[in-house]
């Protein structure tokens, strides 16, 4: 069964993730994170009193989400539970998952300890397979310098292929910059190509095997490669998901 656009667009951002647009123009950021890493400071920062939470739906997990305009535009922050990783082992990391993958937003920053961003890596990395448009923000980075921790941002972002930005978020140093950024993903100055990683050949053949099959259940512009990559895995999580938020059904639990 094909998406409708009643489990589309702002529908399904309402009905499966209790996600509030005021309109089709807002556009929607995922701000996603280790514990601990201060995104609730940088979600305060940027929403002010222009937030509200709830639950999100089916959760006993709060679901915050805050407004905030930057030049012409609106954008609703939709601050995620803070994870170590997005593969689906807690209600937290499946929540996160599924909001990039399914919920579309048109962006991810990725808030990072720069004290320890070793451990902070694994989860950029991982969403960076999942999306094309994330922006890491590298907060805590005064504390990294007291502790004589040096981190080459340049160099960085020159690896990774996306943005890099030193941040102290509760004294609004990189704000700035990081608004300055968003609006030039959205307005198509800068177009990231993250770094994606690489697999053998065996698994490789088996994801482009997949990703032939999969537009025959998934009707709407998905990453395709990384659902494959999850069903190889033997996540049947994702299967769950998707049969859950887009009614989606595919019948590759036994062929996988």
């Amino acid at each position: 069964m094909g998406l409708t656009c009643q489990s589309s667009g702002l529908s399904l951002l309402k009905d499966k993730f209790n996600i509030s647009k005021k309109n089709e123009e807002q556009i929607v950021i995922a701000l996603a994170g280790n514990p601990n890493t201060g995104k609730s400071t940088l979600f305060n920062y940027l929403t002010g009193l222009n937030q509200h939470t709830g639950n999100w739906p089916g959760k006993t997990i709060t679901n915050a989400q805050g407004n905030f305009k930057y030049k012409d535009k609106e954008y609703l922050l939709v601050d995620l539970p803070g994870t170590y990783s997005i593969l689906a082992n807690s209600q937290e990391e499946e929540i996160a998952r599924d909001f990039i993958c399914f919920g579309n937003p048109k962006l991810t920053i990725v808030i990072a300890d720069a004290t320890c961003l070793e451990r902070n890596l694994n989860l950029t990395l991982q969403i960076m397979e999942l999306t094309d448009n994330v922006i890491l923000c590298l907060n805590l980075i005064d504390e990294a310098t007291r502790k004589g921790i040096k981190i080459d941002t340049s160099k960085l972002e020159q690896e990774l292929k996306i943005p890099v930005i030193p941040m102290v978020a509760r004294d609004g140093i990189g704000i700035d910059v990081l608004k300055e950024t968003i609006d030039k993903i959205v307005e198509g100055k800068l177009q990231l190509k993250p770094l994606k990683m690489t697999y053998d050949d065996k698994i490789e053949s088996l994801v482009s095997e997949i990703i032939d099959i999969l537009p025959e259940y998934l009707k709407e512009n998905y990453n395709a490669r990384w659902i494959a990559l999850r069903l190889i895995d033997g996540d049947n999580s994702i299967l769950e998901s998707i049969q859950e938020l887009l009614n989606e059904d595919i019948p590759m639990k036994v062929e996988v």
